[in-house]
């Protein structure tokens, strides 16, 4: 897979170990010439994973909302940048641009992001799956409470078809190739 989209928090006040893990996929992003396509913003994770993916020789997509812009949280590390009205339409963007969905530890518009992929992988608009990278159990209640609608019927199918786990960054690597 070429072009990776990464989902992630944009805080600068979250652990050093999920930092780590951010550069560590940025890092092997770029050595391995991958497309980066995230959010675009200047901040947190986001900017973490772009900073090492691009010192490392990656390709940069950044998909940018218009409030972004207002806020002068735009990276300066893009190749190509797509402006974006609101997040719905970044979303859709990242989506049809993006091969595969990475889930590197966020907040509440990362879960935005996963669930907007997955729901509309449930009802065939595509067939591309989110990878939760599970640095340190960050995603270990939200897998729970996907395996609570599954048991409890709110699911048609098995919602594995829509996502997988990646425990390890050896694990990430082995879905990612």
């Amino acid at each position: 897979m070429k072009k990776i989209a990464i989902f992630c928090s944009a805080s600068n006040h979250i652990a050093q170990l999920y930092v780590d893990a951010a550069v560590e996929l940025g890092t092997w992003m770029g050595q391995q010439g991958k497309w980066l396509i995230y959010g675009g913003s200047n901040t947190g994770l986001m900017d973490s994973v772009a900073r090492a993916a691009k010192e490392h020789g990656a390709m940069i997509m950044g998909v940018i909302p218009t409030k972004l812009e207002e806020r002068a949280m735009v990276s300066d590390l893009l190749d190509v940048t797509f402006r974006s009205v609101n997040l719905s339409d970044r979303k859709d963007i990242m989506l049809q641009e993006a091969e595969v969905m990475v889930a590197l530890p966020g907040g509440v518009g990362t879960l935005d992001e996963i669930f907007h992929v997955m729901a509309a992988a449930t009802i065939g608009y595509h067939q591309k799956k989110v990878i939760f990278y599970n640095v340190d159990g960050f995603w270990n209640d939200v897998l729970l409470f996907l395996e609570k609608l599954e048991n409890n019927h709110f699911a048609h199918r098995p919602l594995c078809n829509y996502f997988s786990v990646a425990n390890t960054f050896e694990e990430l690597i082995q879905m990612l190739n």
